[in-house]
């Protein structure tokens, strides 16, 4: 087996200075891809941590060259100077995952206009900005892939009524990746969404749903492996599918998925991730 079956590529990812988006760029690092880390958090926060320069270095230090981008993926006009200045320093882009997000778990009624374009601008519409201005570096590599967290559409009343801004942004992701998936197929560019079916143990879990859920999630690296295995996947099979990462694992022959718990004493009993029926 090729241990870098990644060598030379670069891949892009937004939201990329902690959690799913940082174990991402450490796989593709590790995969033998060069790296951009493209994120908001230039600067250690108290309660967070993480930048895209210490992601940065991380990646280096698997041997590989990494680029930290200061990036907000609402602004258009940063977005494509960003891809801009990838292809000055690598001349290509060979993948792009959308992992930037923004959550909040609110009804119509509690979410202030405010807060759901924060929503729709970092989720479906970013998509839709970081999609397009990767689209001429992708093609120039003779193809490549566009991997977007977002989860399967599930229209059952129990994720529409609680939270229906939030669920519209992301599910506008998933539309866009099915769209751009016919779109894209004659440029050989593979274009797939991925969702774990666990919750994962990540700030936006602690913060935005509960410290709670900590111990009932897997850790990132699941996600990571997952992303792996979509982007060393070459024949283009996987474009426009909605993916879970446990059953892509699976599929690729993965058994063991107990190394993923955050807390091992919880393995067995983990928490459903939103959009997916238990």
């Amino acid at each position: 087996m090729n241990p870098t079956p990644l060598a030379g590529q670069v891949v892009f990812i937004t939201g990329a200075s902690r959690g799913i988006g940082r174990a991402i760029a450490l796989a593709a690092a590790r995969a033998g891809a060069h790296v951009v880390v493209a994120a908001k958090t230039t600067e250690p926060h108290p309660k967070l941590p993480g930048t895209i320069h210490t992601v940065a270095d991380e990646v280096r230090a698997r041997g590989v060259e990494a680029l930290p981008l200061a990036l907000d993926v609402r602004d258009e006009v940063a977005v494509q100077d960003a891809f801009a200045a990838v292809a000055r320093k690598f001349g290509r882009v060979d993948a792009l995952v959308n992992n930037a997000g923004a959550i909040s778990l609110t009804s119509v009624e509690n979410t202030p206009v405010k807060r759901f374009d924060l929503m729709f601008g970092v989720n479906a519409r970013a998509c839709f900005v970081c999609s397009k201005a990767a689209l001429p570096l992708l093609r120039a590599a003779g193809g490549g892939h566009i991997v977007s967290l977002s989860p399967p559409l599930n229209l059952k009343g129990r994720w529409l009524a609680p939270h229906a801004p939030y669920t519209l942004s992301k599910y506008g992701m998933t539309l866009l990746s099915l769209g751009m998936a016919d779109e894209f197929r004659k440029d050989r560019i593979s274009v797939t969404t991925l969702w774990p079916r666990t919750t994962i143990a990540t700030a936006a879990i602690e913060f935005a749903v509960g410290a709670q859920l900590l111990p009932l999630s897997r850790t990132p690296e699941i996600m990571a492996d997952a992303a792996l295995a979509i982007l060393t996947t070459r024949d283009g099979s996987l474009s426009g599918r909605h993916l879970l990462d446990e059953d892509l694992l699976r599929e690729r022959g993965q058994t063991d998925f107990a190394r993923y718990a955050h807390d091992p004493a919880h393995a067995g009993n983990l928490f459903p991730d939103l959009f997916i029926d238990p």
